[in-house]
């Protein structure tokens, strides 16, 4: 196969624009954040060395040049929340209340439709199903590992172990879990799981393909990702633990499952949360995993996966608009929760 650069021109061409502009924005908001405060030091400057030398009191900054000069840094900012975040959000809450080709205003139907059709109803149980056991159970396993391997010899290699899945893209480990859930006939097999059944004298399944199951096996993906997270911030928490207090109980006599309830627990109780919290919006958001492995089939697909669905492969953009809004109103609370909670440690 000959590549024909003339008929790539116009590819090219626009890469070219793209590195280009990409070039000016980015370097002239460098420029812009490297000239304007050196002027105003030079300035500022000016007037200390013109003060002394007449003797005169010494300038005040004045509190409204300041607020421009604050709001100058937050501008960028603010420009790119708006552009990549608020008007997405207004265009999708709008297009919620529309018909599947985006011209008529059909209300809350697509919401109705939402809690009423038998198969969205199953897609929001998956999510509710994920939301709980993610969390939970990825935090238990990285609690756990983070108590056995604290101050253990080989620490340092234990923790490196399971925090390997985390460098791993969410559709790289669901490819590798598809080998390990493969199913080929009556024969050899190459999936781990099933070469195990075999082994012990079961009959080898087409796993992914049994629902509730399949959606259990996809979430031991997700867990077996966000251990390593899990276990790394603990981990980190248990080490933090004051060791006078560590002393005081061991000298008190208490039992190593005493220390973990009363000691190990309440001390870490800020980054559990935390860990918790984190887990829960990213399972809410879980995309790559259920796309990858089973595309949704099978009574596998949760709230993203249908949204992506229904609006790109269905051509229901209200229906898949409606769905990315309930998702957006899910993830409200723990953030909140997140940012109250991070707001009582400081008061605290």
């Amino acid at each position: 196969m000959e590549f024909d650069f003339a008929e790539e021109q116009p590819k090219f061409l626009m890469l070219m624009y793209g590195l280009i502009a990409f070039v000016a924005v980015v370097g002239g908001l460098l420029l812009l954040l490297d000239v304007v405060p050196a002027w105003f030091a030079r300035r500022r400057e000016a007037q200390l060395v013109a003060a002394s030398v007449s003797g005169a009191p010494l300038p005040r900054r004045r509190k409204q040049g300041e607020g421009l000069f604050a709001l100058f840094f937050l501008l960028p900012t603010l420009l790119l929340l708006t552009v990549g975040l608020v008007v997405p959000a207004i265009r999708t809450t709008l297009l919620s209340l529309m018909d599947g080709s985006s011209t008529n205003w059909v209300g809350l139907r697509n919401y109705g439709w939402m809690f009423s059709d038998d198969s969205i109803v199953r897609v929001l149980i998956n999510t509710l199903v994920w939301v709980v056991l993610v969390p939970l159970v990825a935090t238990g396993f990285g609690l756990i590992y983070a108590v056995l391997v604290d101050k253990a010899r080989f620490e340092a290699v234990a923790k490196s172990l399971i925090f390997l899945p985390m460098a791993i893209s969410f559709v790289g480990a669901s490819i590798i879990w598809k080998f390990v859930y493969a199913y080929r006939g009556e024969g050899d097999q190459i999936g781990l799981l099933n070469q195990i059944v075999v082994s012990v004298g079961g009959e080898p399944k087409q796993w992914l393909l049994e629902s509730p199951l399949n959606t259990l096996l996809l979430i031991v993906i997700m867990v077996w990702i966000q251990a390593g997270f899990a276990m790394v911030v603990l981990s980190a928490a248990i080490k933090a633990i004051p060791g006078d207090i560590v002393e005081a109980a061991r000298l008190d006599g208490v039992s190593p499952w005493q220390m973990f309830w009363r000691i190990t627990m309440p001390s870490i109780r800020p980054a559990l949360i935390v860990v918790v919290v984190t887990l829960t919006i990213a399972t809410l958001k879980v995309f790559d995993i259920v796309r990858t492995s089973t595309n949704g089939n099978y009574d596998t697909s949760v709230i993203a996966s249908e949204m992506y669905n229904q609006a790109f492969r269905y051509g229901q953009n209200g229906q898949g608009s409606a769905l990315a809004v309930f998702l957006f109103i899910l993830v409200i609370p723990v953030v909140i929760y997140q940012i109250r909670n991070l707001r009582q440690q400081r008061e605290g």
